[in-house]
């Protein structure tokens, strides 16, 4: 096989695997728009659950008292939870901060174990030694704050049955910058496109680092383990593998601090690609197998899930190859030669590229955060899109790169303020 060949061989396949991801995508995107059957209320217990709240907090005295300050405001019996903050491996006056705002702080210093996948193993050992026992265990980040109704839509989730639940993630900073405002877009469709579709259809959810609550007896069955760069993916991964998955609270709100620049959002993505890609190489391979072997559609969708990397990559290759028949129609490329799903009509994939953007607005419109602020910021989406594909390159060559970056956080601000103008 010459490399000519090679080149057309693998452009069919990279444009079939592209269009199988993504029409995969679009139908389970469809019923988070409908309705979930839930359970009747006669199944249903009315039980209230006792909660340890636990924020993961390296160096963020700027933010942790406004995030104590929402958990203390939860709409939900103080008897029936407590605030634990980790203070890890900080060198500022974060401890000190959360002790004076009520939070229970436990402090580690640890210059081998480090991120917070390993902080929160750490702190759910001391929660399982503790005299007093939790139904169920909440993660934070020190940069959130927390709707008030947080912990009541949770209990009724977990009254329903329930075992572990991933919250909606908004922002508490959309505007502060065009990046943040794309951040918050992908996280508004994503809520809807994918958590919530998901939920409906009565697959797995995915962790998504902070806003979730997990069973006490589940880690204590399972355990934690999870200490990669990426450890909400991990334990999703760890549930789907034993037979467990995520559930979702739609109402349950945590408001999470975005980026305000290029480079950090860069750095950080690249982060989750570096740790999307370590779960990928360790998970894929037993979860399709336990897919087939099982027939397990939860094991199966995880599995699609932790190919994202590679259809961003591939989806990059379409784009470009669509540009390159623009350029060179009939095939008159001047060094090899690309076979086409839509033979001399690249339009379609373009096609198919805008109806995903067109799509977005529906979204946020239905998630009633549409207004002129987000219009402008849409018009960068395109560009924030783009820049996932070198991401991702990068991200999959350093998987094995293990060092935590920390993104700084600064935006102070209450729920009181946060949800006034929300």
């Amino acid at each position: 096989m010459n490399d000519n060949s090679l080149i057309l061989y693998l452009s069919i396949i990279i444009q079939i695997f592209v269009l199988f991801i993504g029409t995969y995508y679009f139908i389970i995107s469809i019923f988070g728009w409908l309705p979930k059957r839930e359970k009747s209320s006669e199944n249903i217990s009315n039980k209230q659950n006792t909660f340890a709240l636990v924020v993961a907090a390296h160096n963020e005295e700027a933010v942790i008292g406004n995030m104590v300050e929402s958990l203390k405001n939860l709409n939900y019996p103080k008897e029936y939870y407590d605030i634990f903050v980790i203070a890890d491996n900080c060198t500022d006056r974060t401890a000190e901060i959360a002790r004076q705002y009520g939070a229970i702080v436990y402090e580690r210093f640890d210059d081998k174990a480090r991120g917070k996948g390993f902080a929160l193993e750490w702190m759910f050992n001391n929660i399982f030694n503790m005299d007093k026992e939790y139904d169920a265990i909440a993660v934070f980040d020190a940069d959130n704050i927390v709707s008030n109704n947080f912990l009541t839509e949770m209990n009724k989730q977990l009254n329903k049955g329930y075992k572990v639940v991933q919250g909606y993630i908004d922002s508490k900073n959309p505007f502060d910058s065009w990046i943040t405002c794309a951040y918050t877009i992908s996280f508004w469709t994503i809520n809807r496109l994918f958590q919530k579709a998901r939920y409906n259809l009565g697959l797995c959810c995915q962790l998504s680092g902070t806003g979730f609550v997990v069973k006490t007896e589940i880690l204590k069955k399972l355990g934690w383990g999870a200490t990669c760069l990426t450890e909400d993916m991990e334990f999703t991964m760890k549930l789907a593998l034993n037979n467990e998955k995520v559930a979702w609270a739609h109402n349950a709100v945590v408001y999470d601090e975005k980026p305000l620049t290029l480079s950090q959002s860069w750095k950080q993505r690249k982060r989750w690609m570096q740790g999307h890609a370590d779960v990928a190489s360790r998970f894929c391979s037993k979860l399709i197998t336990k897919a087939i072997k099982e027939r397990d559609i939860i094991a199966f969708d995880c599995c699609i899930y932790l190919l994202q990397p590679l259809r961003v990559i591939a989806s990059g290759c379409i784009t470009l190859m669509a540009w390159l028949q623009t350029c060179y129609p009939e095939g008159k490329l001047p060094f090899f030669q690309l076979w086409y799903l839509f033979e001399g009509h690249p339009e379609i994939w373009y096609f198919f590229l805008i109806v995903q953007f067109l799509y977005i607005p529906f979204v946020l419109v239905a998630e009633r955060k549409f207004n002129y602020k987000v219009f402008i910021g849409y018009l960068l989406y395109f560009f924030y899109s783009l820049t996932w594909v070198p991401i991702t390159i990068q991200g999959i060559l350093n998987k094995n790169n293990k060092e935590w970056f920390h993104t700084q956080h600064t935006r102070q601000i209450s729920i009181k303020e946060l949800e006034k103008v929300a």
